[in-house]
Formats: structure tokens, C-alpha cells, sequence
């Protein structure tokens, strides 16, 4: 089984000109947990997921950095969780997005996909074909195309 025949088509994105606001209300009305960065030509430049946004709004503790010579403090969040929630609102999505996407082309095999989920532990994997977003495919996905016949 190929990538193409297992993906969902229909994917909900985000431009990189838009703001994490836009990617909040996405999550929000469609129930997603990550969403692809394209540009303009449809091409995946970096990929936002809720574990993205968690490092932002989480608290941030104090973190010392010292030798035998100094010692260092370096400050954690003195700022209430909603205002640190409310502050990121506004930022562009490539302030948060992680750059390094990992993708699978058109016509990856299902067992390859399958262990890309796995080893590097995500729950989604955009696909291109010629450059430019295609579909993604969940590990929910390869789940269920991989024991419906079996069961």
C-alpha cells in the first residue's frame, strides 16, 4: 500500500504569514492537533503542532548556569499563564513552527511510513509530490488501513 492511497487529501493548513491566532481557532473548529506551513506555491515550509504551542504557554522555571568561576540565573516566566497564552496570539506562526519538516513522498510505502511514525514519535506526516503539499497521513491512518483486512 502507497502513501497516496492511505492519505487524506483534504488538509487544513496555515500560510506563513499567518498568525498563531489563526492556528488556535483552527485547532479549535476542526479538532486538530498540527497543521503544515505553506507559502504561497503549496510548498510545506515548516509544521505547528499543540505540542509547539505547549512550550510557549507553559511556565518557564528559573535555570542557573554556573562553573567555578560564576554563576548565572537565567529568569523563568514571572507572567500569569493567560497573559503568556494571550502574548503568543499575535505572533507569526514561524515564530513557533518547527522549520525541520519531516514528509513522505507520493508513493512511500505504508511500512515505511509506519516506522517514520514511530522512531520519530509524531502523530502526523505531510505528503508531497513534485515539491508541494499533497495530503497527511495520521497514525490512526495506517492503523486502520493496515488491519482492515487482517481483523
Amino acid at each position: 500500500m502507497k502513501a497516496y492511497e492511505i492519505m487524506n487529501r483534504h488538509v487544513y493548513k496555515v500560510f506563513e504569514s499567518d498568525t498563531i491566532r489563526s492556528v488556535i481557532k483552527k485547532f479549535i473548529e476542526y479538532h486538530i492537533s498540527g497543521l503544515p506551513v505553506i507559502n504561497d506555491r503549496n510548498e510545506i515550509i515548516a509544521y505547528i503542532s499543540d505540542g509547539d504551542i505547549m512550550r510557549h504557554i507553559g511556565k518557564h522555571k528559573d535555570i542557573i548556569v554556573g562553573s567555578f568561576y560564576y554563576m548565572n540565573v537565567l529568569k523563568g516566566d514571572d507572567e500569569e499563564f493567560e497573559a503568556r497564552a494571550k502574548k503568543i496570539l499575535d505572533l507569526n506562526v514561524l515564530n513557533i513552527a518547527k522549520k525541520k519538516v519531516i514528509t513522505v513522498e507520493y508513493h512511500e510505502d505504508i511500512e515505511n511510513i509506519a516506522a517514520i511514525l514511530g522512531k520519530k514519535r509524531i502523530k502526523k506526516l505531510p505528503v508531497v509530490r513534485n515539491g508541494v503539499l499533497a495530503g497527511i497521513i495520521s497514525r490512526g491512518d495506517v492503523i486502520r488501513h493496515s488491519f482492515q483486512t487482517i481483523l
